[in-house]
C-alpha cells in the first residue's frame, strides 16, 4: 500500500475516532506534500519517494521546533507533547536510521575508497556518504563518525 493510501486511511480513521492530534499531523504532512509538488520548477514523479522526502523534511523541522520550545522552558511545555507525538508519527513511515556500527562501516569504506586521511577532507567523505545513502543516515551521526575516524590517534 502506498504511503498516500496509508495516510488517507489513517486520516479517515482518526476523524471517525475524533483523534485530533493524528488528523492534524496528517493534514500538515499532506499540506507540505502539496506545497512541494506545486512549487515552481517541480518536476518529478509523485511517488512514495517524494512522500518519504516530505515526511523526513517535516520531521527535521519538528525536531528543530522542539529544541526551540524546550529552550523557552515551562511556556513551551504544552507544545512539546504535540511535537513529540508528531515526530513519532512521522517515524512510522521513515526507514529506520542506521546504527553507529553500520555508519562506521560505511565511513571506513568511503575513507579507503577515496584514500582520505586528512581531517580537512571530511566534507568530501560526508557528502559522498550522504548522497549514496539519501534519507537512510542521520547527517550528524555521519559527521561525528567521520571526525572520529579522521582524528589523529591519541598517544
Amino acid at each position: 500500500m502506498s504511503i498516500e493510501a496509508q495516510l488517507n486511511d489513517l486520516l479517515k480513521e482518526s476523524m471517525r475516532t475524533k483523534d485530533g492530534r493524528t488528523a492534524d499531523c496528517i493534514r500538515m504532512i499532506k499540506t507540505k506534500h502539496m506545497e512541494r509538488r506545486t512549487a515552481a520548477g517541480f518536476k518529478g514523479p509523485l511517488d512514495d519517494a517524494l512522500w518519504l522526502d516530505v515526511i523526513a523534511t517535516y520531521q527535521k523541522q519538528l525536531r528543530k521546533s522542539r529544541e526551540e520550545y524546550a529552550a523557552i522552558g515551562a511556556r513551551g511545555a504544552d507544545a512539546i507533547a504535540q511535537i513529540d507525538f508528531e515526530i513519532a508519527f512521522c517515524a512510522r513511515f521513515l526507514p529506520k536510521a542506521a546504527s553507529d556500527d553500520e555508519v562506521r562501516a560505511l565511513v571506513r569504506e568511503a575513507l579507503v575508497r577515496q584514500g582520505v586521511s586528512d581531517p580537512k577532507q571530511a566534507g568530501r567523505v560526508i557528502g559522498e556518504i550522504m548522497k549514496a545513502n539519501k534519507g537512510k543516515l542521520e547527517p550528524s551521526a555521519v559527521k561525528r563518525i567521520v571526525d572520529e575516524e579522521l582524528a589523529p590517534p591519541k598517544a
